[in-house]
């Protein structure tokens, strides 16, 4: 059975930082890019970052470069991203998601692309 498991979330103060980890089982994650995304309610689904298989090629959605890094660990199955200097506007529900790229060092944006979901994680930050 394929699972994606998001942890990590909570609620933060503006400025501070998670670190949100994204555990995969039931497929082998060395052959999927890994994305994050957000939603809030009555709002699309957001990109955040994704990585590509081997990790050797990342993007960052334009609200979150230079805050979020996105990182994986094969032998772990699982995918971080870690977040800095957070912002009221970064609150949501974040999701990681998986999607079968052939070529290496190519990710995807476009979250209707993507084959599997986690449940979502929520994050909240708020003074």
């Amino acid at each position: 059975q394929v699972q994606l498991v998001e942890s990590g979330g909570g609620l933060v103060q503006p400025g501070g930082s998670l670190r949100l980890s994204c555990a995969a089982s039931g497929f082998t994650l060395d052959d999927y890019a890994m994305g994050w995304f957000r939603q809030v309610p009555g709002k699309e689904r957001e990109f955040v970052a994704a990585i590509s298989w081997g990790g050797g090629k990342i993007e960052y959605g334009d609200s979150v470069k230079g805050r979020f890094n996105i990182s994986r660990v094969n032998a772990k199955s699982t995918v971080y991203l870690q977040m800095n200097s957070m912002k009221p506007e970064d609150t949501g529900v974040y999701y990681c998601a998986a999607v079968f790229l052939i070529r290496p060092m190519t990710v995807s944006k476009n979250p209707n692309e993507y084959t599997y979901w986690g449940q979502g994680t929520q994050v909240t930050v708020s003074s």
